[in-house]
């Protein structure tokens, strides 16, 4: 019913933790068969949950050592940041700028606020301790480093009790001979910290956002390492799994498990990363090139555009945001990530009156704990699965397969308690809910194609994610989007995409200079440096060194401009040419995305950037196989659809297992699944593809 690797002569398992429910996936290389498990994720050590739907999967160990890679992806990375559980952490850094944390950038992401709120910094004031010493922005020293005054530092923070430092001194990156020096002398005065430098963290030019990354990632270490031990630790003791544990990076790449522990940060957005793959993947087999990747989970959407198969990859990201959906309110991170957005959008999604007296849908959630009310787990409040029950777009008999039963008289119940302070029936409230969220998400959508000069009209929409498939249409009708696409084990379909995420790795490198005065040396070395080490991290995480492939890309912006565009270096020796090639690419890119070119304003060349990686995985047909024999058309029930005019008659109810290539069938319709629904509007159609993926059609007018 999908794409999955072949993993040579074994079997892949791939994890994704979310904010409500754990996904596990098993493919079986040989045959394509795929087994899946959904767990509630566990808090406050998320690992427990792994482990549980391991043995869920495996039980007794049978079959754990046919498992040649196993990939992870996780939120615990960003949940740590958001919530503030990571380390005491240190700065040392470079004298005068001990305060570049809180003060940040002149910009202010609300114009109008009188009451700002900018985000606390992660290293406190007391432990933010600088250091004479000084490089010019060319790397020359200016100031020799005072190894006095650093121990006299290091001092302090073993006095305050730190289990982390961040050392980010200025114009590193030009020169990282006083970073070296200093991690010396810290690993010496305090040889139980974690230690981040930000030559190696994000060694680019900005000092509030490199340092803001060396910080984060100093943060989290001490956490990300103790949790990856404990869970390769369970993976060979519990489940008797020997496979080496990959970890799924933001970018949309993989790395070694202690890769990752060295630079935790790099994994903010790593199990959404798996769910773009595998939408593109998706959309590839189905013959779309263009694609709105759209993932809806428990506790939040996630949206992604591609196009001809591209990953969208950006460097302008942060985290731990004062409003979670305002972008410049949280933390700037200098790592590689797919460029998402996040929607405050989920199933969990509380519904709500807000203080306008106005109803509203998220961005909180009931998480997993306690949940929607329908779970019976202690909800009351009423959430967007409530409500979806309500309308009859979920079968409660058949919640993940059957495995848990949803409580209708407790959603009904948790609606009807919104729907009095609307004056309002049930019914009504329920379909409101509904169409909030649809319109929330859709909205988000339109803005980011906006920003980005994309028109959505001819892309396909593929749908992941448990209450994906269920809100699909709904949004996509709001975007001018005809096609949906549902591929098989949509529910998990971000542990699928996992399976599909190649061993790779990103660094750059800042060098600053004009694109006509470009050392052509230097930036031989700058790039072979980046190579070596790349290199090196892929061959550990098990690439053949005759399978490594390099990518290069500049990120090249006009002289006087505050922001610069990605442009691909073309491969072969860096000579004249090749400068020539970088600018004719520029003048491409910087026309389709503005529209024209700026004719006698030099180009400034700003990073360098090269992508390391290994192949991407072969693709094999993938299989869920049924658990019982059955026909296509399994039942029929009441369901009220968006528009009040559509809730006659009863809907036929499909088994998604049963459902063969050449199926076709007009809505509405519910195409059921044990990880999710597929909701099939009135106006809209169904078919099944060659590739086994659900088809679902607006009619034409």
């Amino acid at each position: 019913m999908n794409s999955a690797p072949e993993a040579a002569g074994g079997t892949i398992l791939s994890v994704d933790i979310g904010g409500t429910f754990t996904d596990l996936v098993i493919c079986h290389g040989p045959t394509g068969r795929m087994e899946v498990a959904k767990v509630l994720t566990t808090d406050p050590d998320p690992s427990e949950g792994v482990l549980a739907g391991i043995r869920q999967l495996l039980p007794g160990g049978a079959g754990a050592r046919d498992i040649g890679r196993l990939i992870h992806g996780t939120t615990l990375i960003t949940n740590a940041l958001i919530e503030r559980k990571g380390a005491l952490t240190g700065l040392i850094t470079t004298e005068g700028f001990g305060d570049v944390l809180e003060i940040g950038r002149e910009g202010r992401y609300d114009i109008y606020d009188l009451f700002l709120e900018l985000p606390e910094p992660l290293a406190e004031r007391r432990l933010r301790l600088e250091v004479a010493g000084r490089l010019k922005s060319s790397g020359d020293e200016m100031t020799p480093l005072d190894e006095e005054g650093l121990r006299r530092a290091c001092a302090a923070l073993r006095e305050a009790g730190v289990e982390a430092v961040a050392v980010a001194f200025l114009h590193c990156y030009a020169n990282p001979g006083h970073e070296r020096r200093a991690a010396a002398v810290v690993r010496e005065e305090l040889p139980g910290a974690a230690l981040s430098l930000s030559h190696e963290v994000a060694p680019e030019v900005r000092e509030y956002e490199r340092t803001s990354t060396t910080v984060a990632n100093a943060y989290v270490q001490p956490m990300a390492s103790g949790y990856l031990t404990r869970l390769e630790e369970g993976l060979r003791a519990e489940c008797g799994i020997e496979a080496p544990l990959h970890i799924m990076l933001s970018n949309g790449g993989t790395c070694a498990a202690r890769t990752a522990a060295r630079f935790p940060v790099r994994l903010v957005e790593s199990g959404p990363s798996g769910g773009v793959l595998g939408a593109i993947d998706a959309g590839r087999r189905s013959g779309f090139a263009r694609v709105l990747a759209f993932d809806m989970g428990g506790t939040t959407a996630k949206a992604c555009l591609s196009q001809d198969g591209e990953l969208p990859v950006t460097t302008e990201s942060e985290v731990a945001r004062v409003y979670r959906f305002k972008k410049g309110s949280g933390l700037p991170l200098l790592v590689p990530v797919l460029d998402m957005i996040e929607i405050g959008a989920g199933g969990g999604s509380l519904a709500r009156i807000n203080e306008l007296g106005l109803p509203q849908v998220g961005p909180e959630s009931a998480g997993s704990e306690p949940g929607p009310a329908c779970y019976g787990r202690g909800g009351r409040e009423p959430t967007v699965t409530d409500a979806d029950l309500v309308l009859g777009l979920l079968n409660p008999g058949f919640f993940l397969g059957g495995r848990m039963e949803l409580d209708g008289e407790a959603a009904e119940a948790a609606v009807r308690s919104l729907a009095r302070r609307l004056d309002q029936d049930l019914v009504a409230a329920a379909r409101g809910i509904h169409q909030l969220v649809n319109e929330n998400m859709a909205n988000a959508a339109r803005v980011h194609a906006a920003e980005r000069g994309i028109d959505l009209r001819g892309f396909a929409m593929v749908a992941t994610g448990g209450a994906g498939p269920v809100h699909a249409c709904g949004v996509a009708e709001r975007l001018g989007i005809d096609t949906v696409i549902v591929p098989g084990a949509a529910g998990v379909g971000s542990a699928v995409g996992l399976m599909l995420a190649p061993i790779s790795f990103d660094f750059a490198r800042s060098y600053v200079t004009r694109l006509g005065e470009v050392d052509l040396a230097r930036l031989r070395g700058l790039f072979e440096e980046m190579e070596e080490e790349g290199r090196r991290i892929v061959t550990e995480a098990g690439v053949a060194p005759g399978e490594v492939q390099v990518e290069r890309t500049a990120d090249l912006r006009y002289v006087g401009q505050g922001h610069e565009i990605r442009v691909p270096v073309s491969g072969g020796d860096l000579d004249p040419p090749a400068m020539e090639r970088l600018q004719a690419d520029f003048d491409r890119e910087y026309t389709r995305l503005y529209g024209r070119t700026c004719e006698g304003v030099d180009v400034q060349c700003m990073h360098w950037r090269t992508t390391v990686s290994g192949p991407r995985p072969a693709l094999g047909r993938l299989h869920q196989e049924p658990e019982g024999p059955g026909s296509a058309e399994k039942a029929a029930r009441r369901v009220r659809f968006e528009r009040p005019g559509n809730d006659a008659g009863e809907t036929p109810v499909y088994d998604r297992y049963a459902l063969e290539a050449g199926f076709g069938a007009p809505g509405p319709a519910i195409v059921e699944e044990a990880e999710s629904t597929t909701v099939v509007p009135p106006g809209w159609g169904l078919e099944v593809d060659g590739a086994g993926h659900l088809i679902v059609r607006r009619a034409k007018a």
